[in-house]
This record gives structure tokens, C-alpha cells and sequence, in this order.
């Protein structure tokens, strides 16, 4: 099996080419078909090899088999979680076509299969850099992933804010990629190994004083940087809220549903595997950079995501807040909250998609995704207001959702304080959407009035589809219900928490470990609390919006989100400093 490996990546290839070959000769009818057809084609791969990755896959592309323990070869690993980001890249992708299907508008002079072959490319990136054994390939579909992200973010290419957007989005992640590259040659410079166990076993053995120097910190405080800008944690997230206020919405649905989450696993993947020995960096620093940096995400993007009427500028913040929550999982170092993050990044993932997908809708409807423009313009859409209200509640954590299985076991791993971040976190960002949904699909409440000259409106906006839908598509309301059901499968399927935490722990230890993944009536309890929190915050913004709206205090943070590019940069350095310093303890006790 593990010679099918190369095929997550080949097959999206092959198709995209395919497309591109066909050019405008190609009907889009045609077009659209094959993409659907090879993006599915490849998940339907990525489950079955994942049904099959145990023990853990492992194929040398091209037979260039390490020789003497050393290796030049490009390594491809199929365990649990590689598979498992594989095949939740796939489906989305798969479901944002299936999304798109004859209704996208495609801007002038584009031919019918230059949208699905960008995606089947996305895809293909994405598959790249989950099952990536070494760091120098991982970097490669890093950057596949990334230039194929710009050109859809800046897909309405006649539109100044989608190319403002998209160059905004290319300068700051490619930065990222330039410190990921940069961090991956000094470990090269160390070890004079790519693959990431082989780095991992290298600083161990060149260890100075049997712990971690300047160059080891330098390193990962490198490759740290440019995974967080990747996962869009703060202060490296300013990118993310520009990019999905522009982004065509299949496009959203894949940048926060997976892309976002990839750089999450990557923190886990390459710490893991390179700088957990006795040579890398202290569990104690790492939890500290990840504990602090979490928190803090969690706290501004949660915050940022209530005083958002822009509804997919929202969406994102809420993204920010969930990436803050992940990190802080991972960041305990434990079996447990490990089992729970990989449950929750699941659901979270059909849940966010899902979302995005109704204020699609929205978009294509009403030429808005304003909050307050479009306040009671869509009673008459009872489905999406369904859906939406479903979504809002497991962005929330209401149980049975997966997203709820995930938080409450991830609470029970941190414990104490932190167990409050996530039930805080939670029920702001679903009252957030809960209140969206309040206004706009239920028209509760006073009509609401701008809140300030900050803020950005999302009224205005042209529709993705060549006129305004008078009849919103089947296709464009089953694939988010779609979503949703399998966000509920995740909390709701008997044996499929132990599954993902069987192999989460046995790609994260080298062995089995047994840990008990099931509901707890804690956790049933703060998924309770959170949902109810959420709603009651929903309640009083609509029946009193003064009392929850923007202090003038909140001003100064709201302002940090200027749109330029040089204010993102500074930033981008103020983080990869904040993680030397929160790194440094590590190797002055060394």
C-alpha cells in the first residue's frame, strides 16, 4: 500500500493538467465533472490508505532508500494523522467544488476548468505537506500550497480589494515560508539530514551539553514562525481576516476548514518528530511558547470575531480564536489532549466550512454580507437559517457535536484555567454567529445601527455569480447540511473517538498508547455551558445591543487590522520574537 503514497498528490496533478490541456475547448459542464471526479477520486485514496495505515506507511519516492542511515531521498509518510489531513483535505475540496458546481462566475477571459484545476493544485499542495516525511519537501508544498492560495484568494482578479487581499496574504505567508526555509538550513547546517526523524536523532547525537544551543533555538524559533503564519495564530494573523473578506467562498471554505489547521499539525508533526529529543527544545519551553501564544489567540481572535458585522471577516476571527484553542491543545503535551484536538479539528473543520457556505449563500442572494444591511432580509430562506443556526451551536460546542466530544476531552487534558478559555472562546465566537443568524434570518431585535468608522461594512459587495440568485441551487444547500451531519457523526458514531485517538497516539509515541476517549458528564456539562453562554450573549445583543457593543477602549485593537502590508510585517517580527523569548529559558539552563 504504502506505494500509492505519491498518488495523494500525483492524482490532483494529473487532473489540474488535464483541465488546463482541455482550455476553452473543454465545456464547463465537463470541467466542473472532472474535478469533482479526481478531487473525490483522491479522498476515496486517502481513506482507504488510512483504513490501511497500520503500522505507519513509509515509501522513498523514487527507491531512494536511506543508505547507511543517511538520505538524499524525498520521504512520504502515511500514518494516522498524515492520512487523516489528507483525506479531511480532500473532502473539502471535494465539497467545495461539489459546492461551486454551475454556479460559479468566472471572471472574463477564463476558460471553464481554470477554478477547478487551481483547486485540484490547492489540493494537491495540501496533501503534499501532510504526508511529508522531511522538512525541505514539506517546505515545497508549503509553498505549492501557498502561491495556488494567492491566485484563488485574487481569483476576481477585476476587483482592487481581491488583488489587495491576495498580495497582502502572498507578502506576509511568504515571509513565513522564507523563515521556514531558513530554519530548515540551519538543521540541515547541524545535522546534514532533510528528513525530519533523521534531524530529530542527529540533534540528539550533536547536542551541546546534552540540551539545545543558539542555533537549535534559532531554528525553531524559524520553523515555528513560519507554521504560525501558516496557522494564522497571533500576532502572525493579520492576513487571514483580508484574505476570506475577498476570497471566493469554495475558497474560504478550504483556507479556514483545513489549510488553517494544517499549520496546527505541522507545530505538532515537526516538533514531535525533530525537536523533542534530549537535542531539541525542552517540553516545558514548548509549552510555555504554545500555552502563552494559545491564549492569547484564542482571547483577540474571539474578541475581534464579536465586534465584526462583516460576516466572512467574522467567520475568520472566529478561525483565529479555534487556531488559539488547537494550539493550546497541542501545546500540554498529552496523549489525551492530543486525542481531543484531532477530534475537534474534524469537527470544527465541517462546522467552519459549513458556515461559510451559508454566508455564501448570503452573498449570492442579497449582494451583502453586511449584518446589519441584510438585517431580516432572509426569513424567507428557512434552510440556510437551519443550517446556519445548526452551525452557530457546534462552533459553540453544544453535544452531541464532534466539536463538543473534542473540546471536553481537551478540557479534562488541560485542566484548571484553561479548561475556561476554551469554554469562553467557544461561546463567544458561536454567540457571534448565533447573533448574525438572530438578525438576519429571524430579524429580532431593534434594527441595529452602525458601530463605528473602523469598522468594516461587507454591504456592497458583487454577488460570485453572474446575477443575484433568485433560487439558491440544491447543491449549494446539501453540501453544507453534508457538512454538518458529519461534524455530528464525529461526537456521535460509537468507536470513532477511539479510532482517531488509536492512531493520533501511535503516529505520537511509537507505540500504542490507551487512552479513553467517550463523554464525561463534565464535559457534557461545559459543552452545555458554553452553548448556553453563547446563547445568552446572543440574547442581549439583540434585545440590547448597547450593552455588548465596541467599547471605546476596543478601539486601538480593531485599529491594529489597518490593511497594510508594512503594519503586518512589523508584526510578523514582534512574533518571531516573542518566540525567542518565550523559548530563551530552554537554552540558558542549557
Amino acid at each position: 500500500m504504502h506505494h500509492l503514497l505519491p498518488l495523494l498528490v500525483a492524482l490532483p496533478l494529473l487532473g489540474a493538467a488535464l483541465l488546463v490541456a482541455g482550455g476553452r475547448r473543454l465545456p464547463r459542464r465537463a470541467a466542473e465533472t472532472i474535478g469533482c471526479t479526481v478531487s473525490g477520486a483522491t479522498a476515496a485514496l486517502a481513506i482507504t490508505l488510512l483504513l490501511n495505515s497500520s503500522p505507519p506507511l513509509v515509501e522513498w519516492a523514487g527507491g531512494w532508500v536511506p543508505v547507511n542511515g543517511e538520505s538524499v531521498g524525498i520521504m512520504l509518510i502515511g500514518d494516522g494523522p498524515a492520512l487523516g489531513m489528507a483525506a479531511l483535505a480532500s473532502l473539502l475540496t471535494s465539497a467545495a467544488l461539489a459546492y461551486s458546481w454551475r454556479y460559479f462566475d468566472e471572471p472574463p477571459r477564463r476558460h471553464a476548468g481554470s477554478f477547478p484545476a487551481l483547486m485540484l493544485v490547492f489540493q494537491a499542495g495540501m496533501c503534499g505537506f501532510a504526508i511529508a516525511g522531511d522538512l525541505f519537501n514539506a517546505f515545497v508544498f508549503f509553498e505549492l500550497m501557498s502561491v495556488v492560495a494567492y491566485a484563488l484568494t485574487g481569483y476576481r482578479i477585476d476587483e482592487a480589494k481581491a488583488v489587495q487581499g491576495a498580495l497582502t496574504f502572498a507578502i506576509v505567508t511568504s515571509l513565513g515560508a522564507y523563515a521556514l526555509l531558513m530554519g530548515i538550513a540551519l538543521l540541515y547546517a547541524r545535522t546534514g539530514e532533510l528528513a525530519m526523524a533523521q534531524i530529530g536523532r542527529g540533534l540528539d547525537r550533536t547536542a551541546v551539553h546534552g540540551g539545545p544551543d543558539a542555533l537549535v533555538l534559532a531554528s525553531f524559533v524559524l520553523v515555528l514562525t513560519g507554521l504560525l503564519v501558516k496557522a494564522a495564530a497571533v500576532p502572525f494573523h493579520f492576513w487571514l481576516p483580508d484574505a476570506h473578506a475577498v476570497a471566493p467562498t469554495p475558497v474560504c471554505m478550504v483556507l479556514s476548514g483545513v489549510m488553517v489547521e494544517l499549520g496546527t499539525y505541522g507545530v505538532w508533526r515537526v516538533y514531535g518528530t525533530v525537536f523533542a529529543g534530549p537535542g531539541g527544545i525542552p517540553p516545558a519551553d514548548l509549552r510555555r511558547v504554545l500555552v502563552v501564544l494559545g491564549v492569547l489567540t484564542a482571547v483577540v481572535g474571539a474578541v475581534m470575531c464579536w465586534y465584526q458585522r462583516h460576516i466572512k471577516r467574522l467567520l475568520a476571527y472566529s478561525t483565529v480564536a479555534h487556531t488559539g484553542l488547537f494550539l493550546i491543545g497541542i501545546g500540554v503535551l498529552t496523549p489525551e489532549a492530543d486525542d481531543g484536538i484531532a477530534l475537534y479539528l474534524i469537527a470544527h473543520a465541517g462546522v467552519k466550512a459549513a458556515l461559510f457556505a451559508c454566508a455564501g449563500i448570503l452573498l449570492d442572494r442579497y449582494g451583502s454580507v453586511d449584518e446589519l444591511a441584510l438585517f431580516g432580509k432572509a426569513r424567507q430562506l428557512r434552510t440556510v437559517a437551519a443550517l446556519w443556526g445548526v452551525g452557530a451551536l457546534g462552533l459553540a460546542g453544544l453535544p452531541p457535536f464532534g466539536t463538543a466530544l473534542g473540546k471536553a476531552v481537551t478540557e479534562e487534558a488541560v485542566g484548571g484555567a484553561l479548561a475556561l478559555v476554551y469554554v469562553a472562546a467557544s461561546a463567544v465566537t458561536g454567540g457571534a454567529v448565533l447573533r448574525v443568524g438572530a438578525r438576519v434570518f429571524l430579524g429580532l431585535g431593534p434594527r441595529p445601527k452602525s458601530d463605528g468608522e473602523y469598522e468594516t461594512t461587507g454591504a456592497g459587495e458583487r454577488p460570485e455569480t453572474r446575477r443575484r440568485l433568485s433560487r439558491v441551487p440544491d447543491t449549494m444547500t446539501a453540501v453544507p447540511a453534508l457538512l454538518l451531519a458529519g461534524a455530528l457523526a464525529v461526537g456521535t458514531v460509537p468507536g470513532f473517538g477511539g479510532l482517531v485517538a488509536d492512531a493520533v497516539n501511535e503516529a505520537g509515541s511509537g507505540g500504542v498508547v490507551v487512552t479513553s476517549v467517550h463523554w464525561t458528564v463534565p464535559g457534557v456539562l461545559l459543552g452545555l455551558a458554553s452553548a448556553l453562554l453563547a446563547v445568552g450573549l446572543t440574547a442581549v445583543a439583540v434585545t440590547r445591543p448597547a450593552l455588548l457593543a465596541a467599547p471605546d477602549r476596543a478601539l486601538p485593537l480593531r485599529r491594529l487590522q489597518s490593511g497594510h502590508i508594512g503594519d503586518y510585517v512589523a508584526w510578523l517580527l514582534v512574533g518571531t520574537t516573542l518566540l525567542g523569548v518565550l523559548a530563551l529559558p530552554g537554552v540558558l539552563g542549557a
